[in-house]
């Protein structure tokens, strides 16, 4: 099915404040697309969480939201979690952005790509700009910003962050693999 899903409150105001203190605590990676040309595509700050200590909840948390997504809405072919769950920060001072984009492609894990999920680590107040927009079908549908919430939708689908005005835009990803879509 074409959706977008939302999970309002998968994590707590608590967990997220706790997520972005502990990835702000690690050193980040700028995000850098494998065989991008346009290197302005994507302007932000990664932690992969397989290198956070005390966060092997936050996967059992993931899981379970994807599963019971999974089995409400979209009824895909789900085997695993193939990747790290990375935690993103779009900074206005750069700002931070991500064009229009699908998560499946190329190479071996991003070709199993079947459901992303996206959880918002920031509040609405923390920042401007910033909104992640996912166009499953024709129309273009805005995830909602409430701190906690997780927008779950196909890989396949176009979805793009627009720039940070001011403030930074958190938010943690991961994605469900399965057999490649036929």
């Amino acid at each position: 099915m074409l959706t977008l899903h939302i999970v309002p409150q998968a994590f707590s105001a608590e967990e997220c404040d706790r997520l972005t203190t502990l990835a702000a605590a690690q050193p980040s990676s700028e995000a850098r697309l494998v065989g991008q040309r346009d290197h302005n595509m994507r302007r932000a700050d990664l932690v992969w969480l397989d290198d956070v200590p005390d966060t092997g909840w936050v996967m059992d948390r993931l899981i379970s939201v994807v599963a019971e997504a999974n089995r409400k809405v979209f009824d895909f072919a789900l085997t695993e979690f193939a990747e790290s769950p990375q935690v993103a920060s779009y900074g206005a001072e750069r700002r931070g952005h991500f064009d229009w984009h699908s998560d499946i492609g190329d190479g071996a894990l991003a070709s199993k790509r079947k459901l992303t999920l996206v959880v918002q680590l920031a509040g609405d107040g923390d920042y401007e700009g910033g909104a992640l927009e996912v166009m499953p079908a024709a129309n273009i549908l805005n995830a909602p910003r409430e701190k906690g919430t997780a927008a779950i939708f196909p890989a396949f689908a176009l979805h793009r962050v627009t720039p940070v005005t001011r403030g930074t835009r958190a938010s943690l990803t991961v994605w469900a693999h399965g057999p490649a879509f036929r």
